[in-house]
Parts: structure tokens; sequence; C-alpha cells
């Protein structure tokens, strides 16, 4: 009730600022001009990791910010990029956004917004950087955990909720990374090249959905380039599609040091450069703030008339915007963190993104009162995964391990653990193997497994540098570690092995019709053996669905499928070959069986879709398709299934995917239970990006619209004609 309170009142704030917006305005133009230009520039860098500067002879107050898209990051110091050692800034860790984008659920999403900005803004942030919405289009990408999968309306639908929550609390979010940052190897510098088409068609709607109907306060740059120009300051994407056809009115701010030029900073829609620079006290103008871009640089261009004052105005009158709507709207509320109710929606978001990927012969969910004796082995049973992976690293109150879940929850069972392989210490932008000798942990698991009647293998990948971590790419879409070939030993000597994937990426599954059931877990946060115990003993029916599809092979993957200048790349440029067959896309239109599919996961029960209708066939370009579908849990458990409805243009112009999500829902059933539910579909949406007229193309003729439960598993279909 209380989060349908906070919908309502943000809808109604909405309303109110727009009474209020040329009064604020006004107020800004009155402020602009009482400013010295030197004031004026300082505003526009940082003057530590993560503040920029006020003016205090007005004021103006500093602008902080925190990494955090899953919690709100630990504090760094001032100049350097230790942690300050506080004791009172640990966090909620809310699951990765890749299992938020699995839950398929937006109420949820706007859930996840809220309490993660009440936690940034009881730590006095004033931008929260995040959500994340690059498009997964490699299974290799270090950070793919931190976004929302391979499809553009899915990331697009879960996106604005989160926004919405956030900015509830009166802090910004920051959506990122403004755009083409598909990969980590060579991020500083590698030159994309993609298509006008496959730019707008896959890499830019969740930015767009963000800003149009998120009214996101913020947005950070990428580190890369677009056609030869940096996208953190670049006229195309900034100047001419985020602030000119979007409209965006909010702040551009740099990804730490992804500036690289003055001129172009000032010039390109560039509002606030930070950076990663590590001491701005010493005589070295290197890493000092006051030489950064955006600083004396750009001052002294502004004093010789090289750039014209209004520049700096505009970056000003947006950096004030955004204070008007955080730091300086004395209604904002105070915020709260790491509480129960914080904790009771991380694992709630956790118990609806958890995917069950196969479960031979129902092997889950398993009896929470049973005496049999379960082996919980791999490393990832016990490893902490809020620690590690870069920027989104979290000082958490408390980690439930796997191991721990299932231990509290299986309190009959006897419970042993064996960790059966070692990757080491977590390290930021190095590996480092582990000092433990790796036969004598595989023999030790191979043993626990001889003495159980079930295995409960917990493995994946892990926060690791070359694993799901910034600032580096994985090396193999095999899981590391020898993993594979432990969980074939284990296989070889008991029958009754499952599997607990913990990561945020696609893997290979050669063991995979061996193993009784597959269970992918994601990074999970705080309650993270909670939920895992939640999903196991049917305490909870697991209702995930896939952000991503899942390839057979590496190979089978469209980035992957043509050269090394499709990726990573030759170290300079990089062109993305297989342009808008991302993800499932290309699995259809390739006719490439996927492992698993995207949109698909299990449940403890079944599900049938009995009928689906639109009240007419024929439609204009400026309709709406209102659909109704039917379904049933046929089964004898209550559960939810995900209803996705994909669009097939039956005679194009122009080479277009067999098919696209365009609208889903997810329907909460009990056993038994039969709903109607009506879904919506803009015909306007079933365009495409003509490039020959640089803009959308609706085109006449017949439509498919493909009613089903996961990209390969289509129940009906409608067809339509577009007048």
């Amino acid at each position: 009730m209380k989060y349908l309170l906070i919908l309502s009142v943000l809808f109604l704030g909405v309303s109110v600022s727009a009474q209020n917006t040329n009064k604020v305005e006004t107020q800004i133009d009155k402020i602009i001009s009482q400013l010295t230009l030197e004031e004026k520039v300082k505003m526009c860098h940082a003057q530590s990791k993560f503040s920029s500067a006020g003016v205090e002879r007005l004021g103006i107050p500093e602008i902080w910010m925190s990494d955090g898209p899953h919690g709100v990051r630990a504090e760094i110091e001032w100049d350097s990029w230790s942690y300050a050692g506080w004791t009172n800034d640990s966090c909620t860790a809310f699951p990765a956004l890749t299992c938020l984008a699995s839950t398929f659920n937006p109420e949820l999403s706007y859930k996840y917004g809220v309490a993660i900005g009440e936690e940034a803004r009881y730590r006095k942030k004033d931008i929260l950087l995040g959500p994340g919405v690059n498009i997964y289009r490699t299974p290799l990408n270090g950070r793919n955990f931190e976004y929302m999968g391979e499809d553009p309306y899915l990331a697009s639908v879960m996106c604005v909720p989160y926004i919405k929550g956030v900015q509830a609390n009166g802090v910004a979010a920051c959506v990122k990374h403004y755009v083409l940052n598909n990969q980590e190897v060579w991020r500083n510098h590698i030159n994309v090249k993609v298509s006008d088409r496959a730019l707008h068609e896959i890499y830019l709607p969740a930015f767009k959905a963000a800003v149009e109907h998120g009214n996101v306060w913020s947005i950070m740059g990428a580190y890369n380039k677009y056609n030869g120009q940096y996208t953190s300051h670049h006229k195309v994407l900034i100047n001419d599609i985020l602030k000119g056809d979007w409209g965006f009115d909010g702040v551009v701010v740099t990804d730490w040091g992804s500036a690289h030029d003055t001129r172009e900073a000032a010039l390109n829609g560039l509002d606030i450069e930070m950076g990663t620079g590590t001491d701005g006290l010493t005589s070295s103008k290197d890493n000092a703030y006051d030489y950064y871009y955006l600083a004396n640089p750009f001052l002294d261009l502004l004093k010789s008339g090289e750039i014209d004052e209004s520049v700096v105005d505009d970056k000003v009158r947006r950096i004030l915007r955004l204070m008007y709507r955080t730091n300086m709207d004395q209604t904002r509320p105070f915020g709260r963190k790491a509480n129960r109710q914080h904790f009771d929606i991380a694992r709630e978001i956790a118990q609806e993104g958890i995917v069950l990927l196969k479960n031979n012969k129902s092997f889950f969910p398993l009896n929470p009162e049973t005496t049999q004796t379960i082996a919980v082995i791999g490393e990832n049973a016990t490893r902490m995964m809020t620690i590690g992976g870069g920027s989104s690293e979290l000082k958490t109150v408390h980690e439930i391990s796997p191991l721990e879940g299932i231990t509290k929850r299986f309190t009959n069972a006897n419970i042993i653990h064996a960790m059966g392989y070692s990757s080491g210490p977590s390290v930021y932008n190095r590996v480092i193997a582990s000092d433990l000798d790796q036969d004598s942990l595989k023999q030790a698991a191979v043993e626990a497994a001889k003495k159980a009647d079930i295995v409960l293998f917990v493995g994946g990948l892990n926060k690791n540098h070359e694993q799901d971590c910034e600032n580096g790419d994985r090396k193999s879409l095999n899981l590391p570690f020898a993993q594979d070939e432990l969980l074939n030993e284990l296989m070889s000597v008991n029958k009754n092995v499952a599997v607990i994937l913990v990561s945020g990426n696609a893997v290979a599954m050669p063991w995979q019709t061996k193993a009784k059931a597959i269970v992918q877990a994601w990074y999970l946060g705080s309650e993270t053996g909670h939920a895992i115990a939640d999903v196991l003993t049917g305490d909870v029916n697991p209702s995930g669905k896939l952000p991503m599809s899942f390839p057979v092979k590496l190979e089978d993957n469209g980035a992957h499928a043509f050269d090394e200048l499709s990726y990573p790349g030759d170290g300079v440029d990089q062109v993305y070959k297989e342009d808008i067959l991302v993800g499932y896309r290309w699995h259809d239109t390739k006719k490439i069986k996927p492992l698993y599919a995207f949109g698909y996961g299990l449940s403890y029960t079944t599900f049938k879709i009995n009928s689906a209708s639109v009240l007419k066939t024929k439609f204009n370009a400026d309709e709406v398709v209102k659909m109704n579908v039917s379904i049933s849990n046929t089964g004898t458990v209550d559960g939810a299934e995900v209803v996705q409805v994909y669009v097939n243009d039956t005679k194009s112009s122009v080479m277009r995917p067999v098919k696209e999500l365009k609208a889903f829902k997810k329907v909460k059933l009990m056993a038994g239970e039969t709903k109607t539910i009506e879904l919506e579909l803009p015909v306007n949406s079933f365009a495409f990006y003509d490039e020959r007229i640089k803009s959308w193309n609706l085109e006449k003729g017949a439509y498919k619209l493909l009613i089903g439960t996961a990209s390969n598993q289509i129940k009906k279909t409608i067809t339509i004609d577009l007048q």
C-alpha cells in the first residue's frame, strides 16, 4: 500500500513541478546573473572523487554522487580510491539488474527504485549512478550483470519505474552508459561502428524511454567512441539526439575519466566532468581538478571569447535545475537505509528473478523436512558476491550465503559442504590465482558427493577480474576454474546433481543433459541464501524469465559469428556486423537453436494460454492494438507466468527479425485459476528505423502477433492489417 501511495504522490509531484517550472527557471536566471565566470566553471567539474563544487557565497550546495545501481557504495576518500573507513556506510545489497530484468515485473522495479533511492537519500547523495541499460550484445561482457538484458523493449519497460522510484526521494537517477558501451575490453578507446538502424532500434531505446517516460534527471556518458568521436561529448548523440530530438533537460555527467577534449566537451553537451585521477592537491597538473578539461582550460577559452558564455550558462542552468529537484528541494524526504523492509524487498526481487532452467522429473522442489544428506559443493556456496566487480561493489550489512540459506531452511537434513575449486582473491583489474591445492579440493568434493543423497552444486562466475567484473571481459563461455570437469566427476558418482549458477552472464553447459535440475540464480545481494532456499523448497514458485539468450556455443551468438573486428575489434575499431540481429533476433532469424531462449523459465506448476483475441484486425498508425489473452494455471501450485507478445512483419521492404518483443505481462494465478488479461501494443511501435529517410517507417501490410511464454514458445498467432 505504501508504494501505491508513493506512486500517486510521484505523479502528483510531476503535475505540481510542471506548474512551478517557470518560477524555478526564473530563479535560475537570477542565480546565473550573480555568478562569476570562475564560479560557473567550477560547477562543471569534479572537486573530489564523487562531488562537484557549489558556490558557498550564494548558498549553492555541492552535488554528491554515489556508485550503486544495486546499492549505495561505501564512502570513498576525497582524493583517492581508498575507502574512507566509515562505520555507518553499510547498505542493503539489492539483486543485480539482470535479476531485476528477469522478473519481468515493472511493479517490482518501482519498489527497487524507491528502496535504493531511500538509501541514497539517507546517505545524503544527490545523484545515484544507475541504472545501467546497455544492451547485452555478447555473453563475454564483464558488466552485463549491471544491465537489463538483450532486448531494448524489456530494458525500456523495466528501467522507467526504477528511475521514478529513485527520484521520488529527491535523488537523481543517472542512466548509464550512453551509449554503445557493450564490452569492457578496450572500453576506453574502442571506436564502435554500427548502422544508424541498429543504433536507433537496439542501443538507444532504453535511454530514450528513460528520458521521455522516466523523466530522468541525469545521464552518464560512456568511455568508447562512436564514429570516431568520444561518446561523452558527442555532437550527434548528445546535442542532436539526447538534448535535441528527445528534449532532455537534465545533466550529462562523464563516466569517470571519459572526457578527452575541452572544446568538444564544451560544445557537445557535456555538463559535469568527473575523473579517475587520484590526487587533486599536489603540484602536478595531471590529476588536479582545476586542470580537468571543463576546468581552467574551459575557463581560458571562455575568457578569450573563443567559446561564448552562453555555453557555460546552459551547463549551469542544467546543474541548477538538477539541484532544484534534489538538494535544493526543501520538500524531499529524509530517506532510510538497511532496514527490514529493504531487505524484504531485496528478497522478493531475488525470489521473482531466479530462473528455473531445467527440472527433470520434478527434482525441485525439495522437501525442507528431509532427513537426507545434502552435499552443497562449490566455492560460490560461501563466497561473498557483493565484494568485487568494480564500481558496483558494496559494503552490505549482511550477505546470506547460499550455504547459510540452505542450512537454515533444511534443518533436519545432514548438510555437508566442500569447495570443489578455488578462484583466488577478488582484486580489481588483476587475476590472482588461488594458493589452495585444486586437486585436493576436487577430491574432497567427489568424496562428499559419494556420501550424499543429493548434490547441490553452487558454481558459476564471480566478481573477479575477467569474470563478471568491470574493466575486463571473460575469456571463454565455459565455466572457469575447471568447474565443467568437476561437474562431470560429481555426476559420475552421484546421479542426483542439481546445478545452481551464480552469474550475470550466460555460460556453456556441456554437462547439461546429465544435470537433474539447473537454476540460474544471478547475483542476489543481501538475501541471496534465503531467496535460493525459498525457491529450492517451493516456499516460492519460480517465475523468472531469461532476459538474454543462452547460446550452445559462443559462435552461436551474433557478435561472435564473424571475425575479430566484430568482437572484440582490432584494438582501434569495432564493427557490429550482426547489426540489428542481437540475441534472440539472431537465433530466430538465422535459425540457430539456443541452449535456453530469451524469455524462458520453468515453474513448479503448468500454464496454458487458452485463447488470444483482438477487437478488430485493421488498424491505422495512430491506434493501439488491444489484445485479450486467456491463461490458466493447469497445475496444483499457485504460480506466475509471463505472457509475451512478439510482432512479425510478414512482408517488409527491408530485412527484419523474425520476431520482436512488443508487450508482456506477468500474471499471478492460483492453482486451477483462469484469468483474462489485456495487453496494449501501440501500432507505431511496429515501425523500423529507415536509414533512407533517417526516421521511423511504418509500412502497410499484414503483421503477425505472436503470443507465447518465451521467444521460442509461441502458443497463439493473430494476424492484423495496417492500413
